[in-house]
């Protein structure tokens, strides 16, 4: 491993958590350069979603390459690009009666990010987003300025201008946040003035899997119908089915302006990121925010596939939701073990364990990765030790993940009992 270490820039982050090369992955099983196999609870940070190496994905994208298709396209038309739309249309827009365009932006989720509060501000004419407290949306400078975290926010160089943080709900207890942002909006001495936009996660993960419940949720909607608001939800890393729907705002009711959607999009863990937005926010002019790789005719090739596979009718959907129900359980039963000393947090298979503090998750998870779990935290101080595994994980590997992580933490929490007397 002398070579990453000579060679590529002090910012690499994962690899030093897993500190071994990896040659082989399969599902949600990873093998390394020793033939040690380990389970994957982490999945590309939401990227996985249906496994590594997903054979009818690629078994679809060998055909593709071996036809000769196009690869790269700018925004051109292709055939791959037609049948993505198309399958995309019928198979999510329209069974959730949802009119939007589908707007291709270059291909990480920050991209879209930065394309959704773009588009925002051209439409209103404003230029202050709200955003909320334990947020995270990218790391380039416009999603820098809209994720709470000030790790990233001072790495950005530059001040994180136009940009107002409200509580997000559950911030302040059980005090409804809404409450104080709406007083705010009201207030013309707050400070706050009159925003452009809202961008929310429903499902915080970076953040330490905060969750927004429905009432919050729909509440928030009200909040920018009656201010003048747009409401972007940007469900990169909560979508796709993670939260158990395809997307986390499904089970709300509510009808964002724009969603931001990439990660686990591909399927196949290829870059594609895309913004649905109304169709009378689309007042781009052509080429007005563009990108050389909008046009990854390989994702929409393998994201056409997944979406065939999976999202035809309901029954993955009810796969995640049991399969989120049994992680939900366990944790439940390994926070009872040891005696409440944690907090569960999250839905859907976006689910963990909030600790104390960032030492002892952190112990968590390296020892776990010494047992053969991949796994990692998340929170302001990592303090939330969080399950991301493939949503087409096998139920007996999921168990045996979930029963390393059981022993793990009786161990790190009885030292710290120890340490503690």
């Amino acid at each position: 491993m002398g070579i990453f270490k000579d060679l590529e820039s002090n910012v690499r982050g994962y690899c030093r958590s897993f500190p071994v090369t990896f040659t082989k992955a399969q599902n949600a099983t990873l093998t390394d350069s020793e033939g040690n196999q380990y389970i994957d609870f982490l999945g590309g940070a939401g990227t996985l979603n249906y496994g590594h190496n997903n054979p009818a994905f690629k078994d679809a994208l060998i055909d593709y390459i071996q036809s000769d298709g196009m690869t790269h396209g700018l925004d051109m038309h292709t055939e791959a690009k037609a049948a993505f739309l198309e399958t995309f249309r019928d198979l999510i827009l329209a069974p959730r009666n949802m009119d939007y365009k589908v707007q291709f932006t270059g291909p990480t989720g920050t991209n879209a990010v930065e394309a959704a509060l773009k588009i925002a501000r051209k439409n209103t004419g404003r230029q202050t987003i709200v955003s909320f407290t334990n947020g995270f949306h990218g790391v380039t400078q416009g999603s820098a300025a809209v994720t709470a975290n000030g790790y990233y926010k001072k790495a950005s160089g530059l001040p994180t201008t136009g940009v107002h943080f409200m509580p997000f709900d559950g911030y302040l207890g059980d005090f409804n946040t809404l409450t104080y942002f709406e007083k705010a909006l009201k207030d013309k001495s707050s400070g706050l003035g009159h925003p452009a936009a809202v961008i929310v996660e429903c499902i915080q993960g970076e953040g330490g899997l905060n969750v927004a419940s429905k009432e919050w949720m729909q509440g928030l909607q009200e909040l920018c119908k009656r201010y003048d608001m747009l409401l972007i939800v940007d469900d990169i890393q909560a979508g796709c089915g993670r939260s158990g729907t395809f997307f986390s705002f499904e089970e709300f009711g509510i009808e964002p302006d724009v969603i931001t959607l990439s990660k686990s999009l591909s399927g196949y863990g290829l870059p594609m990121a895309i913004v649905l937005l109304k169709e009378e926010l689309d007042i781009w002019q052509p080429g007005e925010h563009n990108g050389t790789f909008r046009g990854n005719n390989h994702a929409f090739v393998t994201s056409r596939k997944a979406l065939e596979t999976y999202w035809s009718d309901y029954r993955f959907a009810e796969e995640v939701q049991h399969k989120a129900s049994v992680i939900r359980r366990r944790l439940k039963e390994i926070q009872a073990e040891n005696g409440g000393q944690m907090k569960h947090k999250g839905r859907g298979i976006m689910q963990g364990l909030e600790f104390a503090n960032g030492e002892i998750a952190g112990a968590i998870t390296e020892r776990a990765f010494d047992k053969g779990l991949v796994i990692e935290t998340s929170g302001s101080d990592g303090q939330v030790v969080k399950i991301l595994a493939p949503l087409t994980i096998e139920e007996s590997t999921l168990n045996a993940g979930l029963d390393i992580l059981e022993k793990v933490i009786g161990e790190v929490m009885a030292e710290q009992v120890s340490k503690a007397s």
